[in-house]
C-alpha cells in the first residue's frame, strides 16, 4: 500500500530552484533513502514534505490525503514526524521525562486534571518508546549527560510519541562514533515493522545497509531511483554523487 506520493514538486527561492519538477513514491512498510551532494535539495524536500515549506508546485499525497498546503502541526496529526540534523532534545530533562512529555503533549484533549486510565496509557506509551529505542536503562538518566548517539536516540523516541505511520529522519547518524552508527542502524531497521520511514543520510555504508529503496537527487532534480544494487552501479549516481564527495 502507498503512503506517501509525490507529484512534479516544485521550490524556488528568488531565482534559485531548490527542488525541481521531483516525483517520488514510498509504500508502506519501506525503508526509503533520500541521497545526493551538498545543496541537492534533500532538507528543502522535507521541509515541504512536513510543512515547514510551501511548494510553487506540485502535491504531496500523504495516507491518500492531499497535505500540500497543510500546516505542519496538522500534518504531524495526521501521523508523519520527522527528527532534524541537529539533536533536539530536552538536555534538563531525564530520559523518560523527556518522552513522557511528548507523549502527553500530543494527546489529544489533554486536561489538567486526567483519569487514571489516561495516565496509565502514557506512562506505557512512555515505556514502549523507550524499549523501543533502547533506553530503558538509562531512562532516569538526565539527557544532556547521554552520548551523541544516544541523545539522537532520544530525539527520534520524541519524534515516535506522536505514534506516526512515517517517520522523516534527517541525518540519524552525524556525527556518531562507528559503534554508535552500528546501534542506530539496528534500532532503525528494527523500527520498521511499526512505521515507514524516509531518511536522508550522507554515509554509505548506513544508506546501502538499510534502505529498500533509494532516491538520488542532484541541484534539485531526481537523477536515479532504485533499490542499492542498482543504484551503487549507476554512472550518473558514481558521477553527480560519489564523485563530489
Amino acid at each position: 500500500m502507498r503512503i506517501l506520493e509525490i507529484k512534479q514538486l516544485v521550490k524556488e527561492f528568488g531565482g534559485l530552484v531548490a527542488v525541481h519538477n521531483l516525483s517520488m513514491s514510498l509504500d508502506t512498510g519501506e525503508i526509503h533513502a533520500v541521497i545526493g551532494p551538498n545543496g541537492a535539495g534533500k532538507t528543502t524536500l522535507f521541509n515541504l514534505i512536513t510543512g515547514a515549506l510551501s511548494p510553487n508546485q506540485g502535491k504531496i499525497i500523504f495516507n491518500g490525503e492531499d497535505i500540500t498546503n497543510l500546516s505542519s502541526y496538522k500534518i504531524s496529526r495526521k501521523g508523519l514526524a520527522r527528527s532534524f540534523q541537529v539533536t533536539n532534545i530536552f538536555q534538563g530533562l531525564k530520559v523518560m521525562e523527556n518522552i513522557r512529555v511528548a507523549c502527553q503533549a500530543l494527546e489529544k484533549g489533554l486536561k489538567m486534571f486526567s483519569d487514571v486510565g489516561y495516565l496509565k496509557r502514557t506512562e506505557e506509551r512512555t515505556e514502549n518508546i523507550l524499549k523501543d529505542i533502547k533506553l530503558w536503562e538509562k531512562r532516569d538518566q538526565y539527557a544532556g549527560n547521554l552520548s551523541h548517539g544516544d541523545q539522537r536516540r532520544v530525539e527520534i523516541g520524541l519524534a515516535l510519541a506522536s505514534g506516526p505511520k512515517l517517520l522523516l529522519l534527517d541525518e540519524p547518524t552525524a556525527g556518531m562514533t562507528p559503534a554508535e552508527t552500528k546501534e542506530t542502524i539496528l534500532l532503525i531497521n528494527g523500527l520498521r515493522e511499526k512505521v515507514t520511514i524516509l531518511l536522508i543520510e550522507h554515509d554509505m555504508d548506513v544508506v546501502m545497509g538499510l534502505s529498500d529503496i533509494i532516491t538520488v537527487m542532484q541541484q534539485g532534480e531526481k537523477i536515479a531511483e532504485g533499490p542499492p544494487d542498482q543504484i551503487r552501479s549507476n554512472q550518473k549516481v558514481i558521477e553527480a554523487y560519489f564523485g563530489a564527495v
